[in-house]
């Protein structure tokens, strides 16, 4: 049998309403609103498969005094249930820090701060997670009249030994994949900054000459200002296309492009508007940095230019060609963009902060989402509630949480929404069980588009 051919249904087999796969923020919140749904709805089973060994957010990332770019309000639950025993508040309160935070006096939590919400939450639900996993096949389950009313998902444990489970849903939140430039390899001394805090302590005191940060986001300003700081002696240098690092727009006006309303206004828009409005709102999100982190930086700067010893150094208006590891050093070609000469510059250590990717959800249905609705692009078509739209004879929902930004906006892969998105995903998987239900054995009818 194939990775995604179809699989007979055994009668004996428990068919849960809910696999998630990724055990992230958004499926997390996911967690959260079905165990909230159920308090008084139609109760809906669930599991959970996540790669990682425990839960983890970006930890290569939790600088100690790096801040999340977005307001503790737009936590899990609190824009779908106010009331909610799952709240940051309710976190601060169980920490016995409510009051110290309100006198923080800041909306913005520290990035350490809200992974330990974060953790807090994702413990209340350990029996739902098989941590460790990996899916390896999503197929489906074909009736004998052809019908798919469930998936089949195989995950493999750091054992090899792969279990089965059969779902009426699955709800793909595999996040973000680290993106490296074509032809950069990570090794030793070549990293992407998600790893930051995993390789970077086996640096300190090891007294390297230099380090090279190449990107012009958020991240590659948070790596410059660590490793300069945690390499008291390095020179270490920014690499970029722009003249300068580009503040985020975090105007209010320009925020309520994450609104939930927004998801609603974009996804009736026309494909150019969409497009439009990607192009006029990457700057709230995309390869910008916090006007505060910029100014702190350009101070180091120029204190070091007043002392004569620099050594945080900004090449500009440049990029890497070429880039190889030659022992324990690393030789980059630097090209500027203004004459086009070439600088050959010997550095110790390079932290590519390039970005990431939304995982493919391609890579898991394999044929069993070739036949499915795709726009002229190629991409899956989504449906309003993230179901993915399928033929007639699929029963079984798809949803996805976070490659929808074609179809949904800027904020489908962003916290800003998690707590109304998974809201509304719980919603149409509770409205498509209760429809089920209603049915005569044996004639199921396709859920509506919502």
């Amino acid at each position: 049998m194939s990775p995604s051919a179809s699989a007979p249904l055994e009668p004996s087999v428990e068919v849960l309403d809910v696999i998630g796969v990724g055990f992230g923020p958004s499926n997390l919140a996911l967690a959260i609103a079905l165990a909230e749904h159920n308090l008084g709805g139609r109760k809906l089973t669930a599991r959970f498969i996540e790669r990682q060994e425990r839960f983890g957010w970006h930890r290569g990332m939790l600088i100690e005094d790096a801040t999340m770019q977005v307001s503790f309000l737009k936590d899990l639950v609190t824009p779908r249930n106010p009331e909610s025993p799952f709240t940051f508040l309710s976190y601060l309160h169980s920490r016995d820090r409510l009051s110290d935070f309100i006198n923080y006096g800041s909306v913005y939590p520290s990035r350490l701060e809200f992974h330990d919400y974060l953790e807090w939450a994702a413990a209340k639900f350990a029996d739902q997670v098989d941590y460790g996993s990996e899916v390896v096949a999503i197929r489906p389950v074909r009736r004998a009249d052809g019908l798919v009313e469930h998936v089949e998902i195989q995950a493999r444990d750091a054992l090899g030994d792969v279990t089965t489970h059969r779902a009426r849903n699955v709800v793909l939140a595999t996040g973000l994949t680290p993106h490296l430039p074509a032809g950069v390899t990570p090794g030793e001394r070549i990293w992407h900054s998600h790893d930051l805090l995993r390789l970077a302590p086996k640096l300190i005191g090891t007294g390297p000459e230099r380090a090279v940060v190449v990107g012009a986001g958020q991240s590659a300003a948070e790596v410059l200002g660590y490793l300069h700081t945690a390499l008291p002696d390095t020179e270490v240098c920014a690499v970029f296309a722009r003249y300068g690092y580009s503040p985020a727009d975090d105007s209010s006006f320009a925020n309520r492009i994450f609104d939930p309303v927004a998801v609603d206004e974009f996804y009736t828009a026309p494909d150019a508007v969409k497009a439009r409005l990607l192009d006029y709102h990457a700057n709230t999100n995309y390869s910008v940095v916090d006007p505060e982190l910029i100014d702190a930086l350009y101070r180091r700067h120029y204190h070091e230019r007043v002392a004569g010893r620099e050594r945080l150094r900004f090449l500009n208006m440049t990029r890497v060609t070429e880039v190889a590891q030659v022992g324990d050093r690393v030789e980059l070609a630097v090209e500027s963009l203004v004459d086009g000469s070439v600088e050959v510059i010997n550095t110790d250590l390079v932290v590519y902060a390039t970005g990431y990717r939304s995982s493919d959800p391609d890579a898991l249905l394999g044929d069993f989402g070739v036949s499915w609705d795709r726009d002229a692009a190629g991409r899956l078509r989504i449906r309003r509630d993230y179901r993915v739209a399928t033929a007639p004879e699929v029963l079984a929902g798809v949803y996805l949480q976070g490659p929808t930004e074609h179809t949904h906006g800027i904020s489908s892969s962003l916290l800003s929404n998690v707590a109304v998105r998974t809201g509304e995903i719980v919603a149409s998987i509770s409205a498509a069980a209760v429809d089920q239900d209603r049915q005569p054995v044996g004639r199921p009818t396709a859920p509506a588009a919502r």
